[in-house]
């Protein structure tokens, strides 16, 4: 029988809770239901009044994973959800607003992917975000080093950026803007990419070309883009561990020394947040958000 709980009033069939998702640790379903319910009040700042794009991975990393956009079949009524443009038309998707749609995601087993936008002003950005992801052999040692590069040249024009983990094998930076037009912010993004390469060209790489990106930082400023989605902070991943998108501090990247100091599995999370709260926090707080130049 599937066990049926309630969520702030909301009644949840949560299924498969001993079904292995991370087959590396033998991290279950249930775990990972766990994970979000105890991260919860970290998580939903960052997913609120943000279309979700879910990448859903129900049996594990080595089974089927695909992503979805559109309200998945038999979402039900309580669950949020709003009308958003797009190029071949407009779609309905799915907004986690509270705890009990948030664990209804969570019983899914996916990903969270979330716009630099909110659902109130699509293509309207207010957050800037830069993928740094490595090219083989490099690693996110490397991408430490070009993020402390972009953490000054963010600071020069009075834009602080807040680093964290992708949960994969690179790093991401992002910052909170003022309302922008996301094409502005993608162009801001790509000529301080391109500054990088210019700056540290045996390092960096801001084409996309694969080719070109072995052993080099490809800064990925194309995410900016209103189509695109980044990995949610706190979202686990579809890895065979359960390895989280983690919030670091700039002491951590920059005494970041071999690739195993940066990560980070669900069982860090709650010590961490713990420790320093949510180090992501401030992309939040629209207080925080400054005037791209």
């Amino acid at each position: 029988m599937t066990p049926i709980t309630e969520v702030e009033g909301r009644r949840l069939a949560l299924s498969n809770l001993e079904k292995v998702i991370h087959p590396a640790t033998g991290f279950t379903k249930g775990e990972l239901l766990h994970y979000y319910a105890t991260t919860a009040s970290a998580l939903l700042p960052h997913l609120r009044d943000r279309p979700l794009s879910f990448l859903r991975y129900p049996d594990g990393p080595d089974g089927q994973l695909f992503f979805a956009k559109n309200v998945p079949p038999g979402t039900p009524d309580w669950v949020t959800t709003a009308e958003v443009p797009r190029s071949e038309g407009a779609a309905r998707m799915v907004l986690i607003q509270d705890l009990s749609s948030l664990m209804w995601a969570a019983n899914l087993v996916t990903e969270f992917h979330t716009p630099q936008w909110r659902i109130d002003t699509p293509d309207i950005a207010d957050r800037l975000v830069f993928d740094l992801d490595p090219g083989a052999p490099a690693t996110i040692v490397e991408c430490c080093e070009v993020a402390l590069w972009l953490r000054e040249r963010l600071a020069a024009d009075g834009v602080e950026a807040y680093a964290k983990t992708s949960g994969s094998k690179g790093l991401h930076l992002l910052a909170a803007v003022e309302p922008t037009p996301s094409q502005r912010t993608t162009d801001y993004a790509r000529q301080l990419a391109v500054e990088a390469e210019k700056a540290m060209p045996r390092l960096v790489i801001h084409r996309m070309t694969r080719s070109l990106r072995p052993g080099k930082v490809f800064v990925d400023w194309s995410q900016n883009a209103a189509r695109k989605t980044t990995a949610t902070p706190y979202t686990l991943r579809a890895r065979a561990e359960p390895t989280v998108s983690a919030p670091v501090t700039w002491e951590e990247v920059t005494d970041c020394g071999s690739p195993g100091s940066l990560v980070f599995r669900a069982a860090d999370i709650a010590p961490r947040l713990q420790a320093y709260g949510d180090l992501m926090g401030p992309v939040c707080d629209p207080e925080q958000a400054v005037r791209l130049p």
